[in-house]
């Protein structure tokens, strides 16, 4: 089994490249939190593999997450705090895992890279 971590980011929020590596670090290490000892041991030894995925809207977003819920994968959906670029309670980011590849493919298979 191939283990990642996808990290899904809005672009129709047009945050600055800092504000999206901000939002798209909360979303792995928050769904990395939830993640079994075991999945988490073998991820960090397999060297990490994470992918950086974009969606165009907030539907489209919550919709992946809902799918890696329903699927039982380690999942996390991020609301923005609004201390600088969005306002407060914005959804900006998700991430999925680190979970099996296959899993996650069969969710975000088809969303393009960052």
């Amino acid at each position: 089994m191939t283990l990642k971590q996808v990290i899904v980011l809005r672009t129709d929020l047009k945050m600055g490249k800092g504000k999206l590596v901000a939002q798209g670090s909360h979303a792995s290490i928050d769904a990395f939190m939830k993640t079994p000892d075991s999945a988490r041991r073998a991820w960090e030894a397999s060297g990490m593999e994470k992918v950086a995925l974009k969606v165009s809207s907030e539907k489209e977003l919550v919709t992946i997450f809902e799918k890696a819920k329903r699927a039982r994968l380690p999942s996390s959906l991020i609301r923005d705090a609004g201390h600088t670029q969005i306002e407060a309670g914005t959804i900006t980011a998700c991430a999925i895992g680190p979970a099996d590849e296959k899993d996650i493919d069969e969710i975000t298979g088809k969303l393009k890279l960052l």
